[in-house]
């Protein structure tokens, strides 16, 4: 049952990558990170301690830290830059096209406080639109970990993945119920299976989705909750097989659904399997200040939405 799912703690996605990093730099001597005057937040001090030869300090010059990664897998390194998801990726999309990803090099763009959950710094920060800019370009793997400790195992598995990869986290404490050991790049994760209806969520949601799931449970609905944490490449069979029992879904994701998750299963869908999607998140609009509790009621992204949406979605199925 999703209810006996087990939190083991509360930390941020952002000390996950902190972590993780660390850990696979300590194997892997050709790991170096870039920053943009942000070591702090995107927590790289440990890294900074322990690998100073390989820590650099770009400034306040995104688009130049992307030509640097660049550049330096010619050599054999394995950059992972490090900045806010909207100065990851709005600011610097020009040289992210051009410099990394038309041709194939091997820099993984790492991509903290994403989302409305960012909270208090506004609009101008909570970019809703990353996920999208960054799976339209062709060759680009997209990963959004749930978890502290599913931010940790993505941040050390993309060491070994070969080609440009967007990982995408986020600033607030987040409860932990993921081991690392579960993570696989393109897999998705199953919290429970269902017959009724299915639940796809990334990110912050997929733990709104698996206490939505659970009041769903209560009313006896039978819910498959998925954690499609590889956005690109999809894990499309894990999709079809899920939609192909349930005929019904709820996507539920931190960002526009424009252009990220649900767009992607919607895509799968309409190609092998036509069914009712409802889509969770924010509606073709921009954020504001407020906490990030606030905001993700304010947005739709609660549990009580992602409860509703998948109500409504059952009774789209069933008036079929």
């Amino acid at each position: 049952m999703l209810k006996d799912i087990q939190v083991t703690g509360k930390k941020d996605t952002r000390s996950g990558f902190g972590d993780g990093i660390v850990e696979v730099a300590r194997k892997n001597e050709n790991i170096v990170a870039l920053t943009a005057d942000l070591a702090g937040s995107l927590k790289l001090n440990q890294f900074m301690k322990e690998f100073p030869e390989r820590f650099f300090q770009c400034g306040i010059a995104e688009a130049n830290m992307m030509g640097i990664a660049a550049g330096l897998t010619i050599g054999g390194k394995i950059p992972y830059t490090t900045t806010f998801a909207n100065f990851s990726t709005g600011r610097v999309y020009d040289q992210i096209r051009q410099s990394i990803a038309y041709s194939n090099k091997n820099v993984k763009i790492c991509a903290s406080h994403a989302g409305i959950t960012l909270g208090e710094d506004g609009a101008t920060h909570q970019i809703l639109e990353d996920i999208g800019l960054m799976k339209m370009l062709p060759g680009m793997t997209v990963i959004v970990p749930c978890d502290y400790s599913q931010t940790k195992a993505a941040t050390i598995a993309i060491a070994e993945y070969q080609g440009p990869v967007y990982l995408r986290f986020g600033r607030p404490v987040w409860p932990i119920f993921t081991n690392e050991e579960d993570f696989k790049i393109g897999k998705a994760q199953y919290f429970s299976e269902g017959s009724d209806v299915t639940i796809f969520a990334c990110g912050h949601l997929v733990w709104n989705a698996i206490q939505a799931g659970a009041i769903l449970q209560e009313k006896g609905i039978s819910v498959e909750v998925i954690n499609m944490h590889t956005i690109k490449p999809l894990d499309e069979d894990a999709v079809i097989k899920s939609i192909r029992k349930t005929k019904c879904a709820v996507t539920a994701e931190e960002h526009n659904i424009i252009g990220g998750l649900g767009d992607a299963i919607g895509q799968c869908a309409a190609k092998h399997f036509p069914i009712p999607i409802e889509y969770v998140g924010t509606k073709d609009t921009f954020g504001e200040s407020g906490t990030p509790s606030d905001l993700l009621k304010k947005y739709g992204l609660d549990i009580p939405d992602i409860v509703a949406a998948a109500e409504k979605v059952l009774q789209r199925k069933n008036n079929n």
